[in-house]
């Protein structure tokens, strides 16, 4: 049980998904305040400033991509985590969500245990996890002055981009980083390189690490994720 009552915000035009995920966010103990439409949740959003927001894609009067963008325009609501909640598979909804400033994307249906893990894991990451500490956690562990990643005790020495690259998206476990922002942050303007360069990095660092902890999200980029945070 967390120590904090924790704000959440949901925001979908299908009154069914807005009763069910209250019922169950409320069961964990969550605060819970429902609207039906993205104007709607943009002003409730400024009057209760809540820790986290579920947001749909797909709503009348102001989508979901348009109510993100808002939401971030608005310095009271700048530390409030926003995860996207859609049925829409297409690489451009996912792309859009990201670009507009969402911290994560929920596809429906969802499954109720995995949405209280996902948000309790936003919630750490944005350290108002109650007694959780700052600091994440992972199996995966960086050594700054040797370049090198240690797993389970044994060493692994990478290469510098490779190091680099694996060192960025262990910086935010579960965040998806877009391809530009990894090409940005980890290459620069150095060189001149395309996706396939960042692909090829992650296959080798795949190789030495295994599968488990570096996952794709098609179209878009790529997050470091652990299979027992029972995420996936």
């Amino acid at each position: 049980m967390e120590n904090i009552k924790h704000k959440i915000l949901i925001v979908d035009d299908d009154s069914d998904i807005l009763e069910f995920l209250s019922y169950n966010l409320k069961k964990e103990g969550f605060e819970v305040f429902k609207a039906e439409n993205g104007k709607i949740g943009l002003e409730l959003a400024i009057k209760e400033i809540p820790d986290l927001i579920l947001l749909d894609v797909m709503m009348p009067q102001m989508d979901g991509i348009e109510t993100c963008y808002q939401i971030k325009e608005k310095p009271e609501l700048k530390n409030v985590i926003v995860a996207f909640l859609t049925a829409r598979n297409e690489d451009y909804s996912e792309i859009s969500g990201l670009e507009a400033g969402a911290d994560d994307y929920i596809s429906k249906p969802v499954r109720p245990r995995v949405l209280i893990s996902r948000i309790k894991a936003l919630l750490r990451r944005k350290g108002k996890g109650g007694d959780a500490p700052e600091e994440v956690k992972t199996s995966i562990v960086i050594d700054n002055s040797r370049y090198l990643a240690v797993k389970n005790g044994e060493e692994i020495v990478l290469p510098r981009k490779e190091f680099e690259l694996l060192k960025l998206l262990l910086s935010q476990p579960g965040k998806v980083f877009l391809r530009h922002e990894i090409l940005d942050k980890v290459w620069g303007t150095e060189v001149v390189v395309g996706d396939r360069t960042i692909d090829v990095h992650i296959r080798k660092l795949r190789e030495k690490l295994g599968e488990d902890y570096l996952f794709t999200v098609k179209g878009v980029g790529y997050k470091y994720e652990e299979q027992n945070d029972e995420l996936l």
